[in-house]
C-alpha cells in the first residue's frame, strides 16, 4: 500500500505540471487562437532563470517564484509582438511550425551551454523534510508543488470566467473590432494574454526545478504529453485543462504501480478514446 500511495503522490505532482502547463496553452489558444509548441522550451526557460537568480545573484526560490514567470513573460511578449502577431488570422499550422521553430532554437542555445546533464537546484529550507502521515510519508515540498500548483489553476480561471478583464479578453477575441470601439488597445491586450500563458509555463519550471534538476530538454519531455492533456480536456477550456491535467497525472501514478509498461503511452490511449467519442474534447465546445 505504501507503493500505492507513493505512486499516487507522484501521479499528484505530474499533474500540477500537466495542469499548470495545459492552462498556459489553453489561455494562449482560446484567447489568441495559437498553438503554442514552444511552451516547453519557456517551461526550461523558467527553471534556468530561476538557477541564474540564485547561483549569480543570490536571489532565492521564493523571489524567483515571482521573478521567473515575470522574465520569461516578457520574452514571450517579445516574441509575440515580433512573430506572432502576424500570424493573426492564417491557419493553426503556421503558428505550431513558428513556435516549433522557436522551441528548437531555444532548447538548442542551452544545450549547447549546459549539455544535457541536469543541473541542481536545492529546495529551500523552510520546505525539506517531511510529514509522517501515518500511512505514507510525505515530503513537504511535494505538497506544497500540489498545493500551490492548484491555488495558481483557479485563480487564472478565476481571473478569465469570471472577471471584467477576463470578460474583456474573451470578447476580444470574438469580436476585436467592437471591443476596440470602446476604446480598449486589443493588440495590447493580446500581448499580455500570451505573456500570461508563457508566466504560468515558467512558474511551472521553477516549481520543477528542486524536484527534476534543471535540463535543457525538460520542457522536451512533457510538452507532447502536455498537449494530449489539453486535447482530452477540450482546446481552449480552461477547467478541463486544470481537471484534465490534476486526473491524467493520478491515473498515470496507478497505471505505473498496477501495470507500469502501460504507464508511458496511457494518456494517449485515453486521447484517442476521448477524441473517437467527443472529438472537441471533455468540455471543449464545437466550433
Amino acid at each position: 500500500m505504501q507503493a500505492l500511495y507513493a505512486q499516487l503522490l507522484v501521479g499528484l505532482i505530474n499533474g500540477s505540471f500537466y495542469a499548470l502547463l495545459s492552462l498556459g496553452l489553453a489561455v494562449i489558444f482560446g484567447m489568441l487562437n495559437i498553438i503554442n509548441f514552444a511552451h516547453g522550451a519557456l517551461y526550461m526557460m523558467g527553471a534556468f532563470v530561476a538557477y541564474f537568480l540564485l547561483n549569480l545573484g543570490g536571489i532565492n526560490y521564493w523571489w524567483a517564484l515571482l521573478i521567473a514567470p515575470v522574465i520569461v513573460g516578457i520574452f514571450g511578449m517579445i516574441l509575440e509582438r515580433t512573430m506572432l502577431q502576424w500570424l493573426a488570422g492564417l491557419d493553426h499550422l503556421y503558428g505550431l511550425l513558428l513556435t516549433f521553430g522557436i522551441a528548437l532554437i531555444v532548447q538548442g542555445v542551452f544545450q549547447n551551454y549546459f549539455g544535457s546533464s541536469g543541473l541542481p537546484y536545492s529546495i529551500p529550507d523552510q520546505l525539506k523534510g517531511g510529514v509522517n502521515l501515518g500511512f505514507m510519508f510525505l515530503p513537504i515540498y511535494r505538497g506544497w508543488v500540489v498545493i500551490f500548483s492548484l491555488v495558481v489553476c483557479l485563480a487564472t480561471w478565476f481571473l478569465i470566467e469570471k472577471t471584467q478583464l477576463g470578460a474583456y479578453l474573451r470578447a476580444a477575441t470574438e469580436n476585436p473590432t467592437l471591443v476596440r470601439a470602446f476604446g480598449i488597445n486589443v493588440p495590447r491586450m493580446i500581448t499580455l494574454t500570451y505573456g500570461l500563458g508563457v508566466g504560468l509555463a515558467a512558474l511551472a519550471g521553477v516549481l520543477s526545478a528542486p524536484i527534476n534538476q534543471v535540463r535543457p530538454l525538460m520542457g522536451a519531455d512533457l510538452i507532447i504529453v502536455v498537449f494530449a492533456v489539453v486535447v482530452i480536456g477540450g482546446m481552449g477550456s480552461i477547467m478541463g485543462s486544470i481537471i484534465t491535467g490534476f486526473a491524467l497525472g493520478v491515473i498515470e501514478g496507478l497505471t505505473k504501480y498496477f501495470y507500469p509498461e502501460a504507464s508511458n503511452t496511457v494518456v494517449f490511449v485515453l486521447m484517442v478514446v476521448v477524441l473517437l467519442v467527443k472529438p472537441t474534447g471533455l468540455t471543449g465546445r464545437a466550433a
